[in-house]
């Protein structure tokens, strides 16, 4: 986890803090982060990409 992220965010609860970084993994992380098993794209790409090779098909 990014820890600039991290230093700028301010918990009141402990409910507050999981939630702050479920999103964070769930939203961001795994959304906007290249992956090496889709051929180094973001998984957004990945799957436009391949959304545009089955209409093709």
């Amino acid at each position: 986890m990014k820890q600039e992220w991290l230093n700028e965010q301010h918990f009141h609860t402990r409910s507050e803090a999981v939630s702050a970084v479920f999103e964070y993994i769930w939203i961001f992380y795994n959304r906007k982060r290249i992956h090496e098993a889709n051929g180094y794209l973001t998984p957004e790409e990945y799957y436009r990409q391949h959304e545009t090779d089955l209409k093709a098909a």
